[in-house]
């Protein structure tokens, strides 16, 4: 059975037809259930152009997918409508590569790419194609329509920034300033650990670094969640990921924390209680290694936060015997 979804403002709706018991069924499933695609939101660039958001919900909590750019995984700039046909082949060679990633971590993975649209954009839709099961493919459409148009404080909220917070002023917050060493394309043997740095800085310190304690009782650390979207703290914190290839196949040194929204008891994530965002290193220089089991083309992506709003820094390596 094919399913449609669409996205408004940045929650998800899906259109899709199962049993009464089977729709209010609500368990923790680590494997076999469905990726879906998701857009953001939109706000006006300074040059008239539009940076459009996307993310994707994994409903997974542990499977993870590997889906390449092709059939499977594309982008299409379509009328209004066009595809809301599941049906409806939109797949274009020359137009599907928008920057999506091609590994997909568990869970909600918000605001994880931009695309920047022309300022005669108008009515058209940039849709996003992802199928990670045969059985299911889903689509999300994005658009300028007005419901869509969001700020940094959007951004926060979603994310449950600054442990939910609704402070006006992180409408302007200002993401971290992220600065790669060395160059963004590079090569490595398998076995041999490649080295990685970056450095890291809150131009507005906003949200400010919170001196909340971390839970520390099992009542504290078990407390169910107490709003829609799980929190997480304020502060400067930096994570290499896997965006393109396949993660078994590399592991980092030290271990990086999770950038997706992982909200299990001691699950290294900035959502998971007890974690406590760490300081930042002497110099906000983060440094770590990365090392490859397998030859071909990885895309590593370093992802910088505040807690409330993102950067974005990639790494291509070519991996040979």
């Amino acid at each position: 059975m094919k399913r449609s979804m669409r996205l408004i403002s940045v929650s998800f709706l899906i259109l899709a037809v199962a049993a009464p018991a089977a729709a209010q069924e609500r368990r923790m499933a680590l494997s076999g259930e469905t990726l879906t695609p998701a857009y953001e939101g939109w706000w006006p660039n300074d040059d008239g152009t539009f940076k459009l958001f996307f993310g994707y919900m994994n409903s997974n909590w542990e499977e993870e997918f590997d889906v390449d750019i092709g059939p499977e995984n594309y982008f299409s700039v379509v009328g209004p409508g066009e595809l809301d046909d599941l049906d409806v082949d939109g797949y274009d060679f020359g137009r599907a590569d928008e920057g999506q990633p091609t590994h997909f971590y568990p869970r909600r993975n918000p605001f994880l790419f931009t695309v920047d649209v022309p300022a005669d954009f108008g009515e058209k839709e940039l849709v996003w194609t992802l199928q990670a099961r045969s059985n299911y493919i889903a689509r999300a459409y994005g658009t300028l329509k007005s419901d869509y148009r969001i700020d940094p404080q959007v951004i926060s909220t979603e994310v449950g920034g600054a442990f939910g917070s609704l402070d006006d002023r992180l409408r302007t917050n200002i993401p971290p300033d992220l600065m790669l060493e060395g160059e963004a394309f590079r090569s490595v043997r398998v076995g041999e650990s490649l080295d990685l740095a970056v450095t890291v800085k809150d131009p507005d310190n906003l949200p400010a670094r919170s001196s909340r304690p971390a839970p520390r009782t099992p009542a504290q650390i078990y407390r169910p969640p107490q709003s829609i979207v799980v929190s997480s703290g304020p502060g400067e914190r930096f994570s290499w990921i896997i965006y393109r290839g396949p993660a078994e196949r590399a592991s980092f040194e030290p271990v990086q924390m999770k950038t997706y929204m992982d909200s299990r008891v001691y699950a290294n994530s900035p959502w998971s209680p007890p974690f406590t965002i760490p300081l930042p290193p002497d110099n906000n220089r983060w440094a770590a290694t990365v090392t490859f089991e397998a030859p071909g083309e990885y895309v590593l992506r370093g992802v910088a936060s505040d807690g409330s709003m993102f950067s974005y820094q990639n790494v291509t390596v070519t991996v040979t015997r």
